[in-house]
């Protein structure tokens, strides 16, 4: 069922669309290469050796990795496809 101009399944199709998106955009970050380093990059503190085993290339020890992801601030996540109407809230 269309609603408006819209065809049927547009709805559908931007759903999916969105977390097509959103996977690639996740799928593209950027994740550690290369060898662990013994120590972090940040405190110098040492890192465990079960940490430098289950990520390879880490760089940061947990506290340090904790405070840059509690740092981190998620984008709005604007839908684009979506009709003027359902960005006007």
């Amino acid at each position: 069922m269309a609603g408006g101009w819209a065809r049927d399944g547009a709805v559908s199709e931007q759903i999916e669309a969105s977390i097509s998106d959103e996977l690639k955009r996740m799928q593209a970050r950027q994740k550690p290469v290369g060898d662990s380093l013994t120590h972090c990059a940040d405190c110098e503190e040492e890192i465990p050796q079960a940490r430098r085993e289950a990520i390879p290339g880490v760089k940061l020890c947990i506290d340090c990795q904790q405070d840059r992801d509690q740092a981190f601030k998620p984008r709005g996540g604007v839908n684009r496809r979506g009709s003027k109407d359902s960005q006007l809230k």
